[in-house]
């Protein structure tokens, strides 16, 4: 059952086409993302020349130095990381190759290649650059000690330097990536299933897929009812508004939005929106545990720094 304060939203008719999909199909297409992008987030608008930028998760923190590029923010940069993550543990492999050709690697994020200034292909590749660019800091703080650590998404690169005429054509050089040691640890030790349909379905709004990873990871232990503060939810995901009674309520209702759109496809999510917060109830998860069991092994190796402070 899912219980929500307002119906369901009829505008957006691509979304509810895309759900309708899901809602018919008999096999789903499961991905995976490192947890700690299901508990923190990069930002959703460019933060400008803003040396540092944060989100809190309880006791996680995450902050972001941009690189000279500038900041990753939006939806590109959270669907290159589920790529990324998913592809490492099919692959076991650090090393990357992505796609034959611009078109099909845009095919496989389910964006549809477009020129121009603002086109796909353009924001793509410059997202691509910045989130590879970017240092991010992970930082935990509990009662008796602090952990935390450094962490690059790759440790290289070699991507197509401009729009092709043709992005169908097959590049003479590959664009490749090769992960950083602790990027890949992390994804190894601490991956959570997520549906790559879903992903694509909501890919129109980076705080939509926010919310998602983070919904389909608390689902997946949650054993007891759970009511997330709007406090807490704000830290976590974040506003651009101010921190006054009238910015505060515009959260409410920007974020409320957004999970009854989430909600469309995570439709077994026992989810409340009430004064308090976010009341959460144990529900189906929305990606079943052989999603892990598929991937034929059990990490065995120590976590990295940064593995180690996520484990707490």
């Amino acid at each position: 059952m899912i219980c929500v304060m307002a119906g369901t939203p009829g505008r957006d008719l691509r979304l509810l086409r895309a759900a309708a999909e899901l809602w018919d199909q008999d096999d789903q297409e499961i991905g995976f993302l490192a947890r700690l992008f299901t508990q923190t987030s990069l930002p959703y608008r460019d933060p400008g020349d803003k040396p540092r930028w944060e989100r809190r998760n309880g006791d996680l923190t995450l902050s972001v130095r941009p690189g000279s590029t500038g900041y990753p923010y939006g939806a590109m940069p959270r669907l290159l990381l589920n790529w990324l993550s998913t592809e490492a543990l099919r692959t076991k492999s650090r090393d990357l190759i992505l796609g034959r050709n611009l078109s099909d690697f845009m095919r496989q994020l389910g964006l549809t290649p477009t020129g121009g200034k603002n086109g796909t292909i353009t924001r793509l590749m410059k997202q691509s650059d910045r989130l590879f660019q970017a240092s991010l800091a992970v930082r935990w703080e509990g009662e008796n000690r602090v952990a935390g650590g450094q962490m690059n998404v790759a440790s290289e690169y070699n991507l197509w330097s401009r729009p092709s005429d043709d992005p169908d054509a097959n590049s003479l050089f590959p664009s490749v990536v090769r992960l950083s040691g602790d990027f890949f640890d992390e994804v190894r030790n601490h991956p959570v299933p997520i549906d790559i349909g879903a992903l694509r379905a909501l890919r129109g709004s980076a705080l939509r897929l926010d919310i998602y990873c983070w919904l389909t990871y608390r689902m997946s232990y949650l054993r007891r009812p759970s009511t997330v503060s709007w406090e807490t939810l704000r830290a976590q995901f974040g506003s651009e508004l101010a921190d006054t009674k009238q910015g505060r309520g515009q959260f409410r209702r920007d974020f409320a939005k957004h999970l009854r759109e989430v909600l469309l496809v995570y439709r077994e999510a026992n989810v409340e929106t009430t004064e308090a917060g976010v009341h959460l109830a144990p529900s189906r998860t929305h990606v079943p545990l052989k999603g892990l069991r598929d991937l034929g092994r059990v990490p065995s190796e120590l976590p990295s720094p940064v593995g180690q402070a996520l484990a707490q």
